[in-house]
């Protein structure tokens, strides 16, 4: 074997070095940490990332052997197997740094051979992977958290694809809707929700991936005991490398029972109402019927034909007003489906105006509506925006005791949107009061329940809509809500 090699030559010069120049070159720039064990398994040589990735200095381990260090107990089996000839390549393992800490480490052993083949030391090559296997640690704390998470939830999660297909259901749904998780996977999401559902649920999710952000919304399933139950769901994209949404995730609960307690609270709050506006129909129906009595008898006490039909006339008008009145009343009582149509915004104040009409002329009060346009139409319910439209004027009616205006306003807002605006000249509301607005069963009324503004606030968000109220003590109160129109 040569003593020494011409390389690393400059144009017309020749430089040359010796092997052990070589052998230090090549530890020096090798990105793993390297030691040579003897076969007395003394350290005779490390390079310099052997010092990084453990900390030891050649002064405190050369000459020393690996035996007087912490090691593994299998490291002094695979010496003795490395001796007789034998490799071992990238196995993992931990060992400690010099300051006592442990660090994950990929070691390979190999003999190291002179010229005549024999095995003259041991080389084992270190890579310190401590980076990579933390990450893998914390990968898989995070899917056994997440294990936990969907496996002990009560909440119903899904892996949908892009075609609305299951890929993933966790075992919530056998008890949440009859359904094991595998019963569930490569069925799509039309096989839960009722068929009228469909095209609000794609509704939903175009506009999931429209926006890239979650959407919270309520749908009708039908469960494994073919039972139909209402789920509150959030359904979030899922990207791809590229930025696609290549998947969804569903999280769903079942809110069957709170939705009857939510009809239970409106119930309560309609008959409230009812209850509070009888005064004022009874009032309102009292007129016309004294005026046909006392148009019955004219009409016994005369034969004149040309009087009788003016009588008569008159008596029609009265009861056309009192089916009027009637008609309104009642339909705030009727029970209330849950099912959201195409409705003038006009239309609705008009006949919230007309039921609250008797009230407001028993308190003095004028309402006055600048809404006489309907063009402006909702996807809502009706009865239910009439019951919200009924508890703001109600409470502006009520908070003017000496009588006064109160003035429906209605303006068009960016995005399909409309503000529709009560104000009235009432006694407003304490500023230390207006944290408690909308708290369930808290009032400032003697004869009140606290129902209305939490169930009106309800409604509105079933809505997609927003409502706040501003006041100010001795000068009003104004309640805005703002809904989306179609």
């Amino acid at each position: 074997m040569a003593k020494c090699f011409p390389i690393f030559r400059k144009e017309n010069e020749s430089v040359v070095y010796n092997p052990d120049e070589l052998i230090d070159l090549f530890l020096d720039c090798t990105a793993d940490g390297i030691c040579i064990v003897d076969m007395e398994n003394r350290f005779i040589r490390i390079n310099q990332m052997y010092t990084k990735i453990f900390g030891y200095t050649e002064e405190d381990i050369l000459g020393r052997t690996f035996l007087e260090f912490p090691n593994p107990v299998e490291v002094v089996q695979i010496v003795e197997a490395v001796k007789l000839g034998k490799a071992f390549h990238n196995m993992n393992t931990q060992r400690n740094h010099k300051n006592g800490n442990r660090i994950d480490i990929a070691v390979s052993y190999s003999p190291f051979r002179n010229s005549m083949g024999e095995i003259i030391a041991i080389i084992a090559i270190y890579r310190d992977i401590s980076e990579s296997e933390n990450i893998k640690r914390e990968l898989k704390r995070t899917r056994e958290l997440y294990r936990l998470i969907t496996e002990n939830t009560a909440d119903m999660i899904k892996l949908y694809s892009m075609d609305k297909k299951i890929v993933y259901a966790s075992p919530s749904h056998e008890k949440g809707i009859g359904y094991k998780p595998e019963q569930l996977i490569g069925k799509t999401v039309y096989d839960l929700i009722l068929p009228e559902e469909k095209e609000h649920f794609d509704r939903i999710c175009n506009a999931m991936i429209e926006t890239g952000e979650s959407q919270l919304f309520q749908i009708k399933i039908r469960t494994g005991r073919n039972e139909v139950i209402d789920s509150e769901t959030t359904i979030s994209p899922i990207y791809s490398e590229q930025g696609e949404v290549e998947s969804f995730v569903a999280v769903g609960r079942n809110i069957t029972d709170r939705i009857k307690n939510d009809d239970v609270l409106r119930n309560l709050d309609r008959l409230s109402i009812i209850g509070q506006l009888a005064a004022g129909v009874a009032h309102e129906i009292r007129n016309p019927l004294t005026s046909l009595k006392g148009f019955s008898k004219l009409m016994k006490n005369t034969s004149n034909k040309e009087k009788q039909d003016d009588y008569l006339s008159i008596i029609t008008n009265e009861l056309d007003r009192i089916d009027m009145i009637v008609n309104e009343f009642m339909s705030l009582a009727k029970p209330q489906a849950i099912q959201f149509e195409r409705e003038s915004l006009g239309s609705i104040l008009e006949s919230t105006v007309k039921i609250l009409h008797p009230q407001a002329l028993l308190h003095n009060v004028q309402i006055i509506n600048h809404c006489i346009s309907n063009e402006i139409e909702l996807l809502c319910n009706p009865n239910q925006m009439k019951q919200v439209f009924v508890n703001f004027l109600k409470n502006a009616i009520e908070s003017m005791p000496n009588g006064g205006t109160v003035h429906i306003d209605v303006l068009k807002q960016e995005g399909k949107k409309v503000l529709i605006r009560f104000s009235d000249e009432g006694i407003g509301i304490d500023s230390e009061l207006m944290g408690y607005l909308g708290t369930p069963f808290y009032t400032t009324k003697d004869k009140g329940i606290g129902l209305g503004l939490t169930v009106s606030n309800k409604i509105i968000q079933e809505h997609n809509g927003t409502m706040k109220v501003e006041s100010e003590f001795g000068k009003g109160t104004t309640v805005n809500v703002e809904l989306k129109y179609i």
